[in-house]
């Protein structure tokens, strides 16, 4: 028998109850990149200290992240996404007041710089736990089914949170002062706390609660191959600014939009294609287009075809995540699924702690174009990563 097409009434329907939730993935996330362009120049300017104090204060952030995510899958599982995501907002309130008590403590560069580490690590956590719950709560709601709907729309709105946030905190602080962010944050956690609380709670489901690392073991395959692809992402975003600079190229900033566009634009026009054609097959395919747009930045005579390249990059990394994590989930039981989530998304944390340094090494040595060659490298190993998880799965 063949399944019937769901209606686009049900379509509008669930894509409505995945926004209402990937809505506090979008305030989370707002409040992410409100402060992140102007902490390394408010540190360094500032408060005196040097560029790895700078740097250092960024990645506390995202290393919070990765560290916590055993915890938020613990909380997102035992106590329900509306749990977690509430904890979350409230340690973003928490940043706000110390970021704002940072601004006042100008005179006290030790005090000032100790209490915004504090707010970055209290950041990390919460973008940890929101990150999780939200998914967990969007798949819960809407079913299994809809996994990589909820994931792809997840996505969306933490990219396209970032992508408004860092402009306007930018051009807040130039037009006002850096004391102006931390109020900003608590006010945007607040509204997300005052929304929350009209949500009604969210059963939680009851059964076997598999230990975060056997959670982790079960996705790791789908995992490696999320990390392998997702090198590309953490090498574009880092280093395509020095690699135009190389070139004796301007525009760098246009490659990064080029990526962002044609990222949300796949999300938003082939999302369906996982439930159709199946995880491993879509992802495949994307790994495939993005090592055709990695080797355009390898091999760019002009920056038209980098811009090319990272158009095609983010067209195919953009739905990898989700078509990798449907089959992940199929890995863990329902009641283990905040778990399996948490541990999945790991191995992109990794990938963007992997990138940096590896790529810079790599770059001191042989160039900052050689690093798209090794990015494309990564990602086609990864193609045949998944499809190796392809054979295995239509055997079993």
């Amino acid at each position: 028998m063949t399944a019937q097409a769901p209606s686009p009434s049900n379509n509008v329907s669930v894509t409505r109850q995945i926004l209402s939730i990937v809505f506090f993935t979008f305030i989370a996330f707002l409040c992410i990149g409100l402060p992140i362009a102007v902490l390394p120049s408010y540190v360094h300017d500032q408060l005196g200290f040097g560029a790895v104090v700078a740097g250092v204060t960024i990645g506390l952030q995202y290393l919070a992240t990765l560290l916590s995510r055993p915890f938020a899958a613990r909380v997102a599982d035992s106590l329900g996404g509306k749990r977690a995501i509430g904890y979350g907002l409230i340690g973003i309130v928490s940043c706000g007041l110390l970021t704002l008590l940072s601004a006042w403590t100008l005179s006290l560069p030790a005090l000032s710089l100790g209490l915004l580490l504090v707010g970055r690590l209290l950041l990390g956590i919460s973008q940890g736990l929101i990150g999780v719950a939200t998914s967990s709560w969007g798949i819960s709601q809407v079913g299994a089914e809809h996994t990589a709907r909820v994931i792809s729309w997840n996505g969306i709105a933490s990219y396209g949170a970032i992508a408004i946030g860092a402009p306007v905190g930018v051009l807040l602080v130039d037009s006002l002062d850096f004391s102006v962010l931390g109020p900003l944050l608590v006010i945007m956690a607040g509204i997300g706390l005052l929304a929350l609380r009209t949500r009604p709670d969210v059963i939680v489901v009851r059964g076997e609660r598999l230990p975060f690392w056997s959670a982790f073991a079960r996705v790791a395959p789908c995992g490696m191959g999320l990390m392998l692809a997702s090198i590309g992402y953490g090498t574009l975003t880092t280093f395509i600014t020095l690699y135009y600079l190389e070139r004796g190229w301007t525009g760098a900033a246009l490659c990064l939009s080029a990526f962002g566009v044609c990222f949300i634009i796949s999300r938003l026009l082939f999302v369906n294609a996982v439930n159709r054609f199946g995880g491993y097959a879509v992802a495949v395919s994307c790994m495939a287009t993005e090592v055709i747009g990695l080797c355009l930045l390898w091999l760019a005579p002009a920056p038209s075809w980098a811009l090319v390249g990272a158009g095609l990059t983010g067209f195919g990394l953009s739905l990898v995540y989700p078509a990798l994590g449907v089959e992940a989930i199929k890995q863990v039981p329902p009641s283990s699924r905040g778990a399996g989530l948490g541990a999945y998304a790991v191995f992109f944390d990794l990938s963007l702690a992997i990138a940096g340094p590896v790529m810079g090494a790599i770059a001191v040595y042989l160039g900052y174009t050689s690093i798209f060659c090794v990015a494309a490298l990564l990602a086609l190993s990864g193609v045949g990563l998944v499809l190796l998880l392809s054979r295995r799965s239509r055997r079993s």
